[in-house]
């Protein structure tokens, strides 16, 4: 049988699977280098290019919604905070991000990026901005090409940038967007606090990647599911071990501990079992932004043989 082809983002937590270190029981993996991981998305999406992938978990359920032969494992190799994703012009006459309802915001790239699914769900469900009230201006198209947008969803238009758009106040605020200007701040002041406090009302450290595998991989060896599985979590044990030892501590592994001080020892736990709570939140933004039809249940975006496993 072929080598499995791979693509996986590298992070501290899957550097052993990547490097060889780890490996995943019984199975043959082409590990393939696609920098940045995002481009691997749409890859996957239209030409199911690899057999074990790397996904944004809002473009999974997107494509989940139309169909596309690929299924979920519960691994999450990327978490992030979006508070301070979305940054506002100061002369757009906003005072409070309730106030973008009935305005134009801008989105970087697509719709259905999840970063931006997650600050609109952040806007929404903690300063209760009404979504539909906004007109969401793109700078890009989407992963899944099959996707309709909602009406309230347009693309700004050839010859024009988002931050030119926002620095001139054209958009009254933008998502995924730096610009350098003083009349642009952080909708959200104190943005990185303000998640953390967040985070320890609600516990959603919200999830941005999954790993998805080909259905006809799944059907011929389901062992696949749970190999991968087992190795994402021997290759994040031998990380987190090494933070906790505290020896050679990168830039980076000094910005994780950080984090995990907020969130607890293990920044990115895997399976469904300690992830329900917030697989859920990020379903019901979808449904209710419109990027899915109609919910999923959490159990049927995984393989059915790895519901139970944690880890």
């Amino acid at each position: 049988m072929a080598a499995l082809k791979t693509t996986l983002g590298q992070y501290g937590h899957t550097s052993a699977f990547l490097d060889g270190t780890v490996k995943a029981q019984g199975q043959d993996l082409e590990f393939i280098e696609v920098s940045p991981i995002i481009a691997a998305f749409r890859r996957m999406v239209r030409g199911l290019e690899f057999d074990v992938a790397e996904m944004a978990i809002t473009t999974y359920l997107c494509a989940k919604a139309y169909g596309k032969p690929f299924t979920a494992i519960p691994v999450f190799p990327v978490r992030a905070f979006h508070h301070g994703a979305i940054a506002y012009n100061t002369k757009a006459g906003v005072n409070s991000p309730k106030d973008l309802e009935g305005k134009k915001v801008g989105v970087n790239r697509g719709y259905t990026v999840t970063t931006g699914l997650w600050i609109r769900g952040i806007l929404q469900s903690e300063y209760g901005l009404d979504p539909s009230k906004v007109t969401w201006m793109l700078s890009g198209d989407e992963h899944v090409a099959e996707y309709e947008y909602p009406a309230n969803v347009v693309p700004i238009g050839e010859g024009k940038t988002l931050e030119e758009m926002l620095q001139s106040g054209e958009i009254a605020a933008a998502i995924g967007v730096s610009v350098d200007s003083e009349d642009v701040k952080p909708l959200i002041p104190d943005a990185r606090n303000t998640a953390f406090e967040s985070f320890r009302k609600t516990g959603l450290y919200p999830i941005n990647h999954t790993v998805v595998v080909k259905d006809e991989v799944l059907q011929a060896d389901p062992s696949v599911a749970t190999a991968l599985f087992d190795a994402f979590v021997a290759a994040k044990k031998l990380y987190l071990d090494r933070l906790a030892a505290g020896n050679d501590l990168s830039d980076a592994d000094k910005a994780q501990l950080a984090i995990n001080e907020v969130v607890g020892p293990d920044p990115v736990p895997y399976g469904i079992g300690p992830n329900r709570q917030i697989l859920e939140t990020v379903i019901q933004h979808a449904v209710d932004q419109k990027v899915i039809p109609q919910a999923f249940k959490v159990d049927e975006v995984f393989a059915s043989n790895t519901l139970s496993l944690v880890g």
